[in-house]
């Protein structure tokens, strides 16, 4: 069973980000970066899968720059057998250009199974599983936060997290999973395996060793600061407060 499964690199979500003076983007000087806590979840899920399948090979990917290699050695340390990566200018990717991307990987792969984090902490978009089962028309669970394998691993029933409660859905491979908060608990990378991930094989391509055009369907026009929310106050009653939810924060 193949397992090809996501290692996006994404700034530390505790380090401060500030914009640069001219508001074109994000200043990155001395900002530590990490392997997308959501990506951690799934490659931890497919290890998880993968300890209990014949002939199982977990294979980590990551698309940006040549310093992504660093969260592709991380997954291979937690124990994915292989890494792959497909070298391109981070500020010039969008969640379709990802996903055509992926399709390409999928078609030269041939995985059973894709699992990626539900979303990315830098974008927060949530989209490229959704494109990558669309483009390939494969079956789709996202936001899974329970994934039971079938015995002849040729399908899984997944239960996923939606507005009213829990919707648990059955699905046949090849399919396309994203992994919730909930599903697992990433293990830490021991010395062994960091050790051994040094010399684990690596691909490396860009788009056009994958025959993909590189066009972005999403422009980004400008950043801007959130406004500073306002100090609160004290209302001395319920009409008071009632008032300043009609008038002010114009909720009700």
């Amino acid at each position: 069973m193949k397992i090809l499964v996501t290692a996006k690199r994404v700034t530390d979500p505790d380090t401060k980000i500030t914009l640069k003076k001219d508001g074109t983007g994000l200043d990155l000087d001395n900002v530590d970066y990490k392997m997308n806590p959501f990506c951690e979840i799934a490659v931890e899920e497919a290890l998880r899968i993968a300890e209990d399948a014949d002939d199982p090979e977990v294979v980590v990917l990551a698309i940006g720059e040549e310093e992504a290699t660093k969260e592709i050695r991380t997954g291979l340390a937690m124990g994915g057998d292989r890494g792959i990566l497909v070298e391109h200018p981070e500020d010039e990717l969008d969640s379709d250009l990802v996903a055509r991307i992926m399709v390409k990987l999928c078609e030269k792969e041939e995985p059973d199974l894709v699992i990626l984090g539900k979303q990315a902490i830098d974008g927060d978009n949530n989209q490229v599983g959704q494109l990558l089962a669309e483009y390939l028309g494969w079956p789709q669970a996202t936001f899974a936060y329970a994934v039971e394998v079938n015995d002849d691993f040729d399908g899984a029933e997944v239960k996923r997290e939606v507005d009213g409660g829990v919707e648990t859905v059955s699905l046949t491979f090849p399919a396309v999973l994203t992994t919730d908060l909930r599903l697992n608990e990433p293990r830490y990378a021991s010395l062994p395996g960091i050790m051994k991930a040094k010399r684990k094989p690596m691909d490396e391509y860009d788009v056009d060793d994958l025959g993909v055009d590189d066009g972005l369907k999403v422009e980004t026009v400008g950043f801007g600061m959130p406004q500073e929310r306002q100090a609160g106050v004290l209302v001395d009653s319920v009409d008071a407060l009632l008032d300043k939810l009609a008038n002010e924060a114009k909720v009700i």
